[in-house]
């Protein structure tokens, strides 16, 4: 379980205050450690040094494993979040939107069952440029999917194309667009040669608005990450609304397929570039689309101010408290506790994009006989218990989650590519002897 092997890497972590170094987790120089302590009896041997690094190798290799990653992430500087991928996450995480970003045109997935979203920029140095002399309406982009596991089944997938509103003077006279997407089943000769190709989808729109347009691509995903078709790309072409082929250098031209000659020294052209965003599931449980940890605070504190006013409930020590909440609950007795799992405690903030940590909770406490009704104990642990209370051989009952729900990660995998992933069992909600 994720949750079990990062906290025992945080307890690790910081009962030996360990320094992080350039292989993640593991100590920089165990020997140098030791010799900066040496001297000291109370302080680990050098052994126990190694000890460490050895199991905070294993420990982080499990987790990387669990997070469906090769190996440890180390973005690039010039790595980019695309705004979509954000409002994304703050959709999942229901957090409202900084109005300071504006919109970026925020669509439902269809992957109703996903668990996972993947963004891709095309590759600039494979994208096919047509002559200048060529009035060649489409251009073709090649996107690397390689990164997407062989256990992911893509539900969904969309090319996401930003309008630009058109200059004042072209505003006047308002027009409409056409833009068209293919996939490339058979490219060209030469760049500005003739592609065999097969449309995807359609759009018209109109000139002087602007804003993200969505289309849809998941039959070409879908038999690419099957292998069952090479990817050769997709072209995008821009017709005039009587369907006339719009030059590439008409100042009409508002979308955005190429980079301009000042977009080289801003960061305009990283969040407004084609984006090609997947819909998936990696197997792993049941999907969900909404984070239960981030549910309506005010539902819950009233669910949990009723358990505490009857002094029982279904879910024992489910109140964020330490100690459990007065009345006959002994301060000592099985509760959930507060824990909050900080990402740079791990090293790893320079990879996870958000959030910085979140809060994990644990449980903690006594199962005492007679077992109160409001610990929720089972049929089996309220025998042990009272067992116990004659025959001291048989342990007590052991406090113990009784749920756990997901919480929904953005970040940055091996390949820079942005991620945004629902991870079951990773928050405790509420605590039963067992």
């Amino acid at each position: 379980m994720i949750l079990g092997s990062l906290l025992t890497l945080m307890t690790l972590l910081a009962s030996h205050r360990v320094s992080r170094g350039d292989i993640g987790l593991v100590p920089r120089d165990v020997a140098g450690l030791r010799l900066a302590r040496r001297g000291d009896p109370a302080l680990p041997s050098r052994a126990d040094d190694v000890q460490l690094a050895d199991s905070l190798r294993i420990l982080e290799r499990r987790l990387l494993d669990l997070f469906g990653l090769q190996r440890r992430p180390r973005p690039s500087p010039n790595a980019v979040v695309p705004e979509y991928m954000w409002e994304l996450y703050r959709g999942v995480r229901r957090v409202p939107a900084d109005r300071s970003h504006g919109s970026s045109g925020l669509s439902v997935p269809r992957g109703l069952f996903s668990n996972t979203a993947r963004s891709f920029h095309h590759e600039e140095l494979l994208e096919v440029v047509p002559p200048t002399s060529s009035s060649y309406p489409g251009r073709r982009y090649v996107f690397n999917m390689s990164s997407i596991p062989e256990r992911e089944v893509i539900s969904a997938a969309e090319l996401r194309l930003y309008r630009a509103r058109s200059s004042p003077d072209h505003q006047r006279r308002q027009k409409q667009q056409r833009i068209n997407v293919y996939e490339v089943m058979r490219p060209g000769a030469a760049p500005d040669g003739v592609s065999v190709a097969r449309l995807l989808d359609t759009r018209l729109v109109w000139t002087n608005e602007s804003g993200w347009e969505a289309f849809d691509v998941s039959p070409t995903v879908l038999r690419w990450t099957a292998a069952t078709a090479h990817n050769h790309g997709i072209l995008v072409e821009v017709l005039q609304g009587n369907d006339e082929l719009t030059p590439w250098r008409d100042e009409s031209h508002n979308v955005r397929l190429s980079r301009s000659l000042h977009d080289y020294e801003s960061a305009t052209w990283a969040q407004q570039r084609p984006l090609l965003v997947t819909f998936g599931h990696d197997g792993r449980k049941d999907a969900t689309h909404v984070d239960r940890s981030e549910e309506d605070g005010r539902t819950r504190s009233k669910r949990r101010a009723g358990k505490h006013r009857s002094g029982g409930g279904g879910r024992g020590g489910r109140g964020k408290g330490g100690g459990g909440g007065g009345g006959r609950r002994s301060r000592g007795t099985c509760n959930r506790h507060p824990l909050y799992v900080d990402f740079s405690d791990v090293g790893w903030n320079d990879w996870i994009v958000a959030p910085p940590g979140y809060h994990a909770f644990f449980c903690q406490g006594e199962c005492p006989f007679p077992l109160a009704e409001h610990l929720n104990s089972t049929n089996h642990a309220i025998v042990q218990t009272l067992v116990n209370s004659v025959n001291p051989a048989v342990p007590r009952a052991c406090c113990v989650p009784t749920e756990l729900s997901a919480i929904s990660l953005l970040y940055l995998d091996e390949y820079d590519k942005v991620v945004l992933k629902n991870y079951q069992d990773m928050v405790v909600e509420g605590c039963v002897c067992r």
